[in-house]
């Protein structure tokens, strides 16, 4: 199953985050994933996302992680309820 979510890069206490497409059957930090998505910076709270692309995966049926749902939701890149964890 594909998911798209969050593979956190940057170095120790300067967190970026990638937004990628990933088969959920390997393990998260294995750095393989099949196209990135967009980036996420938190500290400068900076957005870079390819809404194209992201709408593209969810018609083919990737699942979007809790956070990634969110984040997407509150930038207006998708149109859903907000998830509860």
């Amino acid at each position: 199953m594909l998911k798209i979510r969050f593979l956190r890069t940057g170095r120790k206490n300067d967190p970026n985050f990638r937004l990628v497409v990933t088969d959920s059957k390997k393990a998260p930090r294995s750095g393989a994933y099949v196209e990135t998505l967009g980036s996420y910076v938190p500290k400068i709270h900076k957005f870079q996302f390819k809404a194209e692309r992201i709408n593209h995966w969810l018609n083919v049926g990737a699942q979007l992680s809790d956070t990634a749902h969110n984040l997407l939701l509150k930038n207006k890149v998708i149109l859903n309820k907000k998830n509860s964890q």
